[in-house]
């Protein structure tokens, strides 16, 4: 980084969605503060959560909120939300930023620039609905505005994280960040291996399990039609899926849940605030995303011992080796899931080979302690 010799004593984390910096980035955040440094934290509604601002605060972090609206563009609001994170971080003064997620990296980028911090470091957790899916009308539009956002932001950067290598060399060949800034690829957000142990596989029946957030670019709806069709030779299967509606334009109904609970074909478990006795209670994690940065699910999954299927796409298919702890299929293909699920079911005893495999993968590659230590020697706040 161009200012390593500036060394920084307050960061300011800058978050999209408040519970993620518990649940996804709480780790990270307890190692910036074990390194001795002024930890900061800011997302949409932090205050109003007191649990989150309670745990957060015991760690040592001083909490901040963000004028952020999560999913939607609004350019007015936008730019009245800019000001008002660029108020904030003179007020909070850090001397290095690190942004995650869209909105968060261009404009936590952005005010961080233009509020005089020397060192702004980005983190991209995936690309979402402005790369993902058919770029036609409103979509392509989001598209277009975002890649250009994210081009300015992240000329403003001094380090990018990727979670994977597709999503890097996408960046670079769009040309949104300068060949002058350097970007690092780091393995997800990692798995603690202590909160997701080894457990045992469950006796009774097969069961399926997906969580993610509610939208078509999960697979969600691949993963039902794919569940109704195994039924109809194995109706004792189970097919479990977790999650909330989300506000995203791309967001699953609540009436096409229910619609399928009421056939029978998915049982839904709702938002969970602990995934893992779901994960405890499944036999084979399934996640038919269109692309992820690193999904942290699959990671979690992988930790419980549990084989993985999912597609071999950016960010998914470096999580599996396929055959070995589990399946790749195509992306969108039905055929290819029914396939893979009917591999488990004829062939239950793959069930415990894949899952030990799993388990060895996640301790040998997305230990979260490796993955934070990467992060912060590459940020140059712990010595290489």
């Amino acid at each position: 980084m161009s200012n390593s010799k500036v060394a920084p004593h307050r960061v300011l984390v800058i978050a999209g969605f408040n519970r993620s910096l518990i649940n996804f980035r709480g780790p990270l955040i307890k190692a910036l503060c074990d390194t001795g440094l002024e930890v900061h934290a800011a997302a949409p509604e932090l205050l109003s959560d007191a649990k989150i601002v309670n745990s957060l605060s015991e760690w040592g972090v001083s909490c901040h909120d963000l004028p952020f609206e999560r999913a939607r563009i609004n350019p007015s609001k936008d730019l009245m939300a800019l000001a008002k994170l660029i108020r904030l971080i003179r007020k909070v003064r850090p001397d290095l930023t690190l942004a995650y997620t869209i909105k968060p990296v261009i404009y936590g980028t952005l005010s961080a620039w233009l509020a005089g911090v020397p060192r702004r470091v980005a983190l991209i957790t995936g690309l979402g609905y402005a790369f993902t899916g058919d770029a036609r009308g409103k979509r392509m539009l989001v598209q277009k505005v975002v890649r250009k956002l994210y081009g300015v932001a992240l000329g403003k950067a001094e380090l990018v994280f990727f979670q994977n290598p597709d999503d890097e060399r996408l960046f670079r060949k769009l040309n949104l960040i300068p060949q002058r800034v350097p970007s690092k690829v780091v393995n997800g957000s990692g798995v603690d291996l202590i909160e997701f142990k080894n457990e045992p596989l469950p006796k009774k029946q097969i069961s399926f399990l997906l969580i993610a957030r509610l939208l078509g670019d999960k697979g969600v709806r691949e993963y039902v039609r794919a569940a109704r069709e195994v039924r109809e030779n194995n109706s004792r299967i189970l097919f479990r899926l977790a999650g909330a509606v989300d506000e995203n334009p791309d967001s699953i109904r609540a009436e096409e849940i229910s619609a399928w609970q009421d056939e029978g074909v998915i049982e839904y478990l709702g938002q969970l605030d602990d995934v893992r006795p779901a994960l405890k209670d499944c036999s084979v994690y399934v996640l038919p995303s269109y692309r992820e940065g690193t999904p942290r699910t699959v990671l979690e999954a992988m930790a419980n011992g549990r084989p993985i299927i999912t597609t071999d796409a950016p960010g998914c298919r470096e999580t599996v080796v396929n055959g070995d702890n589990g399946f790749l299929v195509a992306v969108k293909s039905v055929q290819a899931l029914v396939l893979a699920m009917e591999r488990f079911i004829k062939e239950p005893e793959l069930i415990e080979k894949m899952g030990k495999r799993s388990r060895e993968i996640a301790c040998e590659k997305y230990d979260v302690n490796k993955v934070n230590e990467s992060m912060l020697k590459a940020m140059e706040l712990i010595k290489k």
